[in-house]
This record gives C-alpha cells, structure tokens and sequence, in this order.
C-alpha cells in the first residue's frame, strides 16, 4: 500500500519515464539483499487507466514514406489526433529512496490485450501485450507477422524520461507527460526485414506518452 496519494502519483510518474534509474552492471549480493532497506511505497496491484502516446510527425510521415498503415490491435484505440491508447491491466510498482537501491524503481506495467499493427506490401506485423520495466527504462512486447509469433517479450521502445513534464493530479488519477518513446534497434531490424527496407533506425520518435494511472 503506498503511504500518501503524492507518493503514489510519484510511483506512477517514475514507473513510466525514469531513465537510467540503475546500473545494469550492478550485481546485487546474499549481503547487499539483508541490508536492503524498506520501500517508501509499493503498489502490488496497479489499475486503470491508460498509456497514450501522441505519435510523432516524423513517424506517421515515414510510415507514410514506407507505405505501412498503423492500426490499433485488441483493445487499444487510435483517435482522429493521432493518439494510440493502450489501457493498463495491471503490474505492480516498488519505490525506494534514490541512492539507496539501485534501480530504485522496480516492477512492471502490464498493457495485456491491446497493441499496434503495421500492415504494408501483403505484410502485418503486430506489437501486442506491451510490459514497461521501469528499472531498464523500456517497453518489450510480443511481435507477431502474418499472425504467426515471431518474438516474445522483445524489446520494442526505450522511455526516455528526460522530456518529462511536472506530475499532475486530476481527481482519483494521477497524470505524467512528456516521456518520449524512442524505437529500439531490435525492433527497427525485424521492421526492415519483414518490410525490406533499411529506412527505419533505432532511435527514431515514435511520440510522446502520457501515461494516467488510478490513486484510490
């Protein structure tokens, strides 16, 4: 249970754009466990809302180039705007005092159901079943094409949360804006081979999330 609706507000915000929050290198020891110290919250159940990313200009442009229509898949919904909505169906978030842990965000964000497909050249692709790992800062899927799996749990976008905006509380929910979803080089490889094109890179903006989490 986390102890402050603050506290709860910043779990979620962190749990979606930090960057960075550990060292990969780090390896944790039997000593380093024993003397891990108490959360400062922990969620072990998170609900609702949704993760809204705004697709970038340049992204719908190049998709646009390669001739790829994007669609939303399951329970996900693409508005007019342009904002690709994926609902939240669970996960669990634990955070820690910085400096003391490392990473000192830790769970996941589960978006089971719902997703992204590229369709072009008699080609589909489809990006399901997103899972945020706040810890590596990164969003892995399942990747389907031509309905047949191709890669479970793939890394898919990198969160970069330098871009992040102030956190915002709006009734019951919490609100976190700004953290930019960058395509990670895995994905950008199975793009081009499934799509025979090299235009598509690792790094390239896919758009910004907005992520709205419940806090009561």
């Amino acid at each position: 249970m986390f102890r402050t609706m603050a506290t709860l507000a910043s779990v979620a915000a962190l749990a979606i754009g930090a960057a960075a929050c550990g060292d990969d290198e780090e390896q944790s020891t039997p000593a380093a466990a024993a003397s891990q110290p108490e959360p400062v919250a922990q969620i072990d159940a998170l609900s609702g809302k949704n993760t809204a990313v705004t697709l970038d200009a340049g992204f719908v442009e190049a998709l646009g180039t390669l001739k790829l229509t994007p669609a939303p898949v399951g329970d996900a919904t693409i508005s007019r705007a342009g904002v690709a909505s994926f609902p939240i169906t669970g996960g669990n978030v634990t955070y820690y005092e910085p400096g003391t842990v490392s990473p000192y965000v830790q769970g996941e964000i589960n978006h089971d159901g719902s997703g992204l497909s590229l369709t072009g050249g008699g080609k589909t692709v489809e990006l399901t079943d997103f899972v945020v790992d706040p810890g590596a800062s990164v969003l892995t899927g399942t990747v389907s094409v031509d309905g047949e799996v191709a890669a479970e749990s793939a890394p898919l976008f990198f969160l970069d949360g330098r871009t992040l905006n102030p956190l915002q509380a709006e009734g019951s929910t919490a609100v976190l804006e700004g953290a930019t979803v960058k395509l990670k080089e895995e994905a950008a490889a199975l793009l081009n081979d499934t799509f025979a094109t090299d235009a598509l890179a690792g790094g390239l903006v896919i758009g910004v999330a907005k992520i709205t989490v419940n806090t009561a």
